[in-house]
């Protein structure tokens, strides 16, 4: 990351990072999986995606963070990151600028939006789970039984 004022620290010089480093990167984080979306490489975790490689012709990565952690990249690293234009960046979609981004601060942004995928993904499991106790539902073939037998009473 830069210094106080605002050079690269001696540590963090490194070979620009490409396509291909998102990429290794990406899938050695647990669980991670690339597929293809719209053609592109994207990379998911739990079923969901947190990365993908959809702007690498422009020379980014692309990262889904919070809005909290686009604005705090941002303003430590304007160089490097930037919100996606338009109405996905006002998301927390962020770009990536491969080039300007050394393996550690490459590392980090990656593994950040994979956590923040993974923790998403849990709580959304948490609810589901709870929202089907309430119902009665204790599992998916239980509640796919429930709603076949529920139809076929309301057509006979």
């Amino acid at each position: 990351m830069p210094s106080d004022d605002g050079q690269i620290l001696p540590e963090d010089r490194s070979r620009p990072m490409t396509a291909a480093d998102f990429r290794r990167i990406a899938v050695t984080l647990e669980g991670v999986e690339e597929y293809s979306h719209a053609g592109l490489p994207a990379f998911r975790v739990g079923g969901r995606k947190f990365a993908s490689l959809a702007s690498q012709a422009g020379g980014f990565g692309n990262l889904m963070l919070t809005l909290e952690q686009q604005a705090a990249f941002v303003e430590e690293a304007p160089e490097i990151f930037l919100p996606i234009p338009g109405g996905w960046g006002k998301m927390g979609h962020t770009h990536i600028r491969l080039a300007a981004a050394s393996e550690g601060v490459l590392t980090g942004a990656l593994r950040t939006a994979w956590k923040l995928r993974i923790d998403k993904s849990a709580k959304t499991t948490r609810k589901n789970r709870q929202v089907a106790e309430r119902s009665g539902v204790t599992d998916k073939s239980a509640g796919s039984d429930h709603y076949e037998s529920n139809k076929s009473a309301k057509h006979e």
